[in-house]
């Protein structure tokens, strides 16, 4: 059974790529659902979080401020890498867990880790192949304008503070285009779908 990565950046068309695969039958492992299961009250990352970023990143009862946590993170590099080798470790080890039971599933005809970070927080080891989300710059930022409701230079700084599409493709064994239309993209997973799952059953 094949376990593929989907990434791609911010406003790539991700969400909607991973969606399609679930409804073809593929299984999706959620890494940011992970990510933030992982940092609720009593769980182990909350915990270090805590300990590394004070109380001041918690609302009264005890869940996490993300906004709080994020302006900091966002503003500080540093403290990103912080957080980050809080968060990563966590993610993997229940990614791999969630891979092994699936694996046993003899039903299931791919499973799908769908994470932003695939390539950043070291996660390429755990899947077979890399499918990687190919968006223009100029569309990226247009869908990200679009979708929160921010300036130009606001979503040119969020898309600066990822990794570029280009270096994320020099890991790529596939690419998915989301410049073009749904359907056509849709048409694009459909094949690879069929050379990939319906081939091999």
């Amino acid at each position: 059974m094949l376990v593929v990565g989907l990434t791609g950046g911010i406003a790539s068309g991700k969400s909607t790529i991973s969606k399609y695969l679930a409804s073809l039958g593929a299984k999706i492992i959620d890494a940011d659902k992970i990510a933030r299961d992982i940092v609720k009250p009593g769980r182990g990352a909350w915990e270090k979080i805590k300990a590394s970023f004070g109380a001041a990143v918690f609302n009264e009862d005890q869940t996490l401020n993300r906004a709080k946590l994020g302006k900091i993170i966002f503003e500080d590099p540093k403290q990103r890498q912080v957080l980050n080798a809080i968060i990563h470790p966590e993610v993997i080890a229940e990614t791999q867990r969630l891979i092994d039971a699936y694996k046993r599933d003899k039903t299931i005809p791919l499973i799908v880790v769908d994470a932003p970070l695939l390539i950043e927080a070291k996660m390429t080891p755990l899947v077979d192949e890399v499918w990687v989300i190919n968006i223009s710059k100029e569309k990226q930022i247009e869908r990200v304008m679009e979708r929160d409701n921010i300036t130009k230079e606001e979503a040119e700084q969020r898309i600066a503070s990822q990794m570029p599409t280009e270096e994320k493709i020099k890991y790529a064994h596939r690419l998915i285009d989301t410049n073009i239309n749904k359907e056509e993209t849709f048409k694009e997973v459909s094949k690879l779908w069929e050379e990939i799952v319906e081939k091999k059953a």
